[in-house]
């Protein structure tokens, strides 16, 4: 057995050891690296506006030297090009060309916001079938028979060579890829992952790798954020979004990508690295505000989160020299914001003491990137220990302030002596979220003491990290096929069958999508799946307009109505949330709402084809003109004027953000994306920022419809679903079946759920997370054994009492036995008796996103029941599966789970997704009494 975890190259860290900036890159229009843009910023605001379109186009970058086979760069979204270029210029910025990174400890986070250019494409080469049908159906009306045929093919041909089809289509658009395509570059094995909360993803982003760094999971984090015009819509949904009451470049949506390279400053000392600054404090609140989204303007609670950061920084808002600013919004956001500051900055500072500036004077609003571009620009201010320019001082304050904007470049002068130079960045989201960090200069020969430092100590014989507090479940939620609720779940794995069944026309129109037999770009080969009814109506007590409630995205409404059963249940008693919160749910970064906003826009595009093809050459110009017109009336035109409201139905992260708002929780929203590990992924978002105290209590889980034509199409191309259906385990096993659905949880630090009469369902023990850092595709033994290992590695128990685990079980005989495999490798030993193993994918498919949130529902449940529960459609275990390495068991029925005495039950997870990403989870029975 090999369970021994990995060694960190340091002592336990302190809870608020400051974080160093050892690398920076970064990709604007017209600055292409560190020094580039910090010469921008330094330019007079009059010459910085004029010679850049804003745009990334013409920056070339070769993929060759990422290792990316050519079957795979087609595929691939502009972004992960971009994204991977800033990366490899940050590592070289730091000098990690020269000499190697902590590999196996190195984090990537990625933020992104909206879709990816090949998810529309995608999208609209498939809707493209429904339009050429439309066109032959014309033809054919108007007695054109022999053209309608040639018509409708050379148009699918067309919209594929200009658009783009490959089998690897599917994983080339996902936002998990880019963090997954780093990895395996610069053989990073460390957790990879997406996360996006409109445009405070950079600072949600940085929180968590602070979080992850100071809690001694990582020992180095890359966090990349990038901006991209994606799509001509999205220009004209956001413009009041991002413009209102700004002036010059500010007022301009742009493009750009950013790199940060962070370790813990004592790593960075150790390792020699360059400090451009210390990040020293994050802070982040939301002002919940039911209706459509929009920024905070209540600057009492601007002056609360400025306030926590400098608490947690322990510093005073005194010695704050410099401001940078995120601006966005109407006048009445910034004079809010600026109000907060004055009142926190201006009782002790003379009038113009403290500068403030923003980044987007010089490059525009750059979204997901805003807040990573403006922390690196402060990060280089004070490495050069300049102040730079700044536009015309805001006339938002009225009065004498602590303010001042200064035009030109100047020097920056210590505030007293001994005492190092600090600024801060303070930004707001659309979705409400508030955001304030602290950072200050890089000092090496005068340590900055860490006021209130703690450490942990170690129990004798456990690893550098010993074992971690436990995180108290108090609530679930749940919706999968045929279970409207973790009571009907529970039921539909108690029978042993499954959910799955050939779906409707509705989902699979099988005239244009549907064909059994060979691959192929176009058609899917299965018409099973297990998909779930989409809400109509807002949950009970909820009073959401009714447009805006059609705007959304379905799965934005699953979640709402998911969190409405363990949020509603709450007022049976139990204490109501208070405290600062976190919505982190695991989700597809693209949404469904999103690619059809830009379909149904770009009749323009679909016109323009079929226009050009040679079958209607022949058609004069006003009958082809009258034709197109007929065609357009048949297919969907949505080419009128957008609603405000739908922008909310196109953020990713606006399920959260939904959940927050309509039941008044003062919790930020994020949605995070690591393919099929996606759940996990959020769940350990949520149990890092608990257990280093940013946030009181967590909702958090996972939601997928994957029950769609498109997803359907694109996972068939790859050959990823099974002809049948999925049967995890079973000799047969051939491939996944798709399926909808959605869990979240509620967590809370143990200690504060006991105290505030929660009950307890059961509590998250650990969470290990690796990266393979090799295929995108292929699953890793090895890499998934990693991440068991790392989570055996925070807790003080062995593999060996872990009686149950709830499987990934892809239903591929590669994926099978690769995982089996991970699992012999850690959990062989001296058993009791065997390891008994599930997968929820036997019951209601691959969820995708939510999977892990359906894994970790399963074992909850079968904690709580003292039940093993039994899996479905298992008729022949593979024989080449090493089941009797562990020793294991597959139950096909229902079996009781004794107690062991001296110890609670307990469970483990496991969650793997494409581009290597692999989560572990573990779980413990909760009894009563003292732990």
């Amino acid at each position: 057995m090999n369970s021994q975890p990995e060694q960190s190259r340091s002592a336990p860290r302190p809870a608020d050891e400051p974080v160093a900036i050892v690398g920076i890159g970064a990709l604007y229009p017209g600055a292409h690296s560190a020094d580039a843009y910090w010469s921008l910023l330094n330019q007079p605001l009059n010459r910085a506006s004029s010679p850049h379109d804003g745009s990334l186009d013409d920056l070339d970058i070769d993929v060759a030297r990422f290792g990316i086979p050519p079957a795979q760069s087609g595929a691939m979204a502009r972004m992960q090009i971009l994204m991977l270029e800033a990366a490899r210029r940050c590592l070289a910025d730091a000098g990690h060309d020269a000499r190697s990174l902590p590999d196996e400890r190195t984090d990537v986070v990625v933020g992104t916001c909206f879709g990816l250019d090949r998810q529309y494409a995608n999208a609209l080469r498939i809707e493209g079938s429904r339009y050429a049908r439309d066109l032959r159906r014309a033809l054919e009306g108007r007695g054109e028979s022999d053209a309608a045929g040639r018509a409708a093919a050379e148009f699918q041909e067309e919209l594929r060579r200009g658009l783009g089809a490959s089998p690897h289509d599917r994983v080339g658009e996902m936002a998990s890829t880019i963090p997954a395509r780093i990895a395996a570059a610069f053989k990073f094995r460390g957790r990879t992952l997406a996360l996006e909360s409109a445009d405070a993803t950079s600072f949600v982003g940085l929180a968590h790798a602070v979080t992850s760094l100071r809690a001694g999971t990582a020992d180095a984090a890359l966090v990349v954020a990038g901006h991209r015009r994606e799509s001509p819509l999205l220009e004209r949904m956001i413009e009041g979004w991002v413009t209102a009451g700004a002036e010059g470049q500010a007022g301009r949506l742009a493009e750009g990508v950013g790199a940060l390279l962070l370790k813990p400053l004592s790593l960075a000392e150790q390792d020699g690295d360059r400090v451009y600054a210390r990040i020293l404090h994050c802070a982040l609140r939301l002002d919940a505000q039911p209706g459509p989204f929009r920024r905070s303007s209540a600057a009492g609670l601007h002056r609360t989160t400025a306030r926590a950061a400098y608490r947690g920084a322990a510093v005073t808002p005194e010695s704050v020299q410099y401001v940078e600013r995120v601006g966005a919004g109407s006048p009445e956001d910034a004079a809010a914001e600026l109000a907060a500051l004055a009142g926190e900055h201006g009782v002790q500072l003379l009038p113009g003491t403290a500068a403030v500036g923003s980044a987007q004077d010089r490059i525009g609003h750059t979204l997901a990137n805003a807040g990573l571009a403006a922390v690196s620009k402060v990060a280089l201010a004070l490495h050069h220990r300049t102040v730079p320019p700044s536009a015309a001082p805001d006339r938002a304050l009225p009065g004498p302030h602590a303010f001042r904007s200064p035009t030109t470049a100047e020097p920056w002068e210590r505030p007293a002596p001994g005492l190092p130079r600090r600024a801060a960045v303070t930004g707001t989201s659309v979705t409400g979220a508030v955001c304030h960090l602290v950072m200050e200069e890089h000092t090496p020969t005068e340590p900055r003491p860490v006021a209130g430092a703690r450490t942990r100590e170690r129990r004798p014989g456990q690893s550098a990290h010993p074992a971690a507090e436990p995180i108290a479940i108090v609530g679930m939620g749940a919706k999968f096929a045929g279970s409207p609720d973790p009571e009907a779940f529970w039921q539909v794995v108690l029978s042993g069958q499954d959910r799955i069944a050939p779906v409707s026309e509705r989902v699979l129109d099988r005239e244009l999508y549907y064909a059994p037999g060979s691959l192929s770009l176009t058609h899917s080969y299965t018409e099973l799946a297990a998909p779930i009814d989409v809400p109509e109506v807002p949950p009970p007590g909820l009073d959401i307009a009714p447009d805006r409630y059609r705007s959304l995205d379905a799965a934005q409404r699953t979640v709402l109505e998911t969190a409405g059963q363990l949020l509603d249940r709450r007022d049976g008693g139990a204490p109501p949330l208070v405290g600062r919160g976190l919505v982190a749910v695991g989700s597809n970064l693209g949404l469904t709402r999103d690619r059809q906003a830009h379909t149904e826009r770009s009749i323009g595009y679909l016109e323009s084809v079929a226009g050009a093809l040679p079958a209607l050459a022949g058609l004069a110009d006003d009958v082809r003109e009258s034709l197109l017109k007929e065609v357009r009336e048949e297919h969907h035109d949505g080419d009128g004027p957008p609603y405000p409201v739908l922008l909310d139905g196109r953020l990713a992260s606006g399920g959260a953000a939904l959940v927050a708002h309509e039941y008044g929780l003062d919790a930020v929203p994020v949605a995070v994306e690591a393919a099929c590990a996606s759940s996990l992924a959020a769940l350990d978002v949520a149990v890092g920022a608990l257990r280093s105290g940013d946030v009181d209590y967590a909702l958090a889980g996972g939601v997928e419809l994957a029950c769609t034509a498109r997803d359907m199409v694109l996972c068939s191309a790859l050959g990823l679903l099974s002809r049948g259906r999925i049967t995890p385990f079973d000799a047969a096993a051939d491939g996944f079946t798709p399926g909808d659905g959605c869990a979240l949880f509620m967590l809370k630090r143990y200690e504060d759920a006991r105290r505030d009469g929660d009950t307890v369902l059961g509590t998250i023990r650990a969470i290990g997370a690796s990266n393979d850092a090799k295929s995108l595709i292929a699953p890793d033994a090895e890499g998934q054994a990693r991440a068991i290992q790392r989570a055996f590695a925070q807790v003080e128990f062995a593999p060996e009492t872990v009686d149950y685990l709830e499987a990934h079980g892809t239903g591929t005989k590669v994926g099978d036995r690769a995982e089996i495999a991970s699992v012999a490798e850690v959990y062989s030993g001296s058993r009791d008796a065997p390891l008994l193993i599930g997968s929820a994918k036997s019951h209601f498919g691959h969820t995708y996103a939510a999977a892990g949130a359906a894994g970790t529902l399963r074992a909850l449940l079968a904690l709580r029941a003292a039940t093993v529960p039994p899996g479905a459609n298992l008729s022949t275990l593979n024989p080449d599966l090493p089941i009797d390495a562990i020793p294991a068991l597959v139950p096909t029925e229902a079996m009781a789970w004794p107690s062991v005495r001296g110890r609670p039950r307990r469970a483990a997870v496991s969650s793997f997704g494409t581009g290597g990403t692999n989560y572990h989870l573990l779980l413990e029975e909760h009894r009563d009494g003292p732990r």
